[in-house]
């Protein structure tokens, strides 16, 4: 799994509150500054269902002991600081991927829906969720939550692993942050394939 520094990150939110924010002055100073009447309209009252920070269109470069290990791609960030829980959104779809030192991809995550529950640490990955560890291998569910705190990750829906020989699928899973030691609660089944016709499922199942 993506092992993501939360203070990083949390930087990198608070520059860009910081630059949203001084838009937003310089959006309301400078016509006030015209001379020119403007006509406001009605006050906003209901704070707690508007996002601090909406950001579109966002591609975002995380570092680990200086030296750029992380990207993160979304085409919405939305955080939702007074919500309770608060949380970030990314609604229309996340794509995060893990670099080695050659700046080649390593492990990815793709989820057409995800939340992060900041106080909780917790996320939730919806929709079509797909991810490829640091071994290879690929997972595909619906539903996929990382417990930060706990250091792991867990569903309670169907799951598919794409591995070097076999495919497993089943319901209900548990592993590690790193998606590299983990169990199905309800196999279904283990498929054995040759070379030929996994490479085919690995082209179908690609995230990239």
């Amino acid at each position: 799994m993506l092992l993501l520094g939360r203070s990083n990150i949390l930087h990198n939110i608070n520059m860009n509150i910081t630059i949203v924010c001084g838009a937003m002055v310089m959006f309301l100073l400078f016509p006030a500054c015209s001379g020119r009447h403007k006509e406001l309209g009605g006050a906003i009252t209901n704070r707690d269902s508007l996002p601090i920070l909406n950001t579109r269109g966002v591609t975002t470069l995380i570092s680990d002991s200086g030296i750029i290990r992380y990207r993160i791609k979304t085409e919405e960030w939305l955080v939702y600081d007074r919500k309770s829980p608060s949380y970030w959104a990314f609604e229309k779809g996340i794509y995060l991927e893990k670099f080695d030192s050659l700046f080649h991809v390593e492990a990815s995550i793709k989820a057409d829906t995800a939340y992060y529950y900041d106080k909780a640490r917790l996320w939730k990955l919806s929709g079509h969720v797909a991810i490829q560890n640091l071994k290879g291998e690929k997972f595909n569910t619906e539903l996929l939550y990382w417990d930060q705190n706990k250091g792991q990750i867990y569903s309670d829906r169907f799951i598919r692993i794409v591995q070097p020989d076999k495919i497993i699928t089943g319901r209900g899973f548990e592993s590690n942050q790193q998606m590299s030691a983990y169990t199905i609660q309800k196999p279904e089944g283990i498929f054995y394939v040759d070379n030929t016709s996994l490479s085919d499922s690995l082209k179908t199942d690609s995230i990239n």
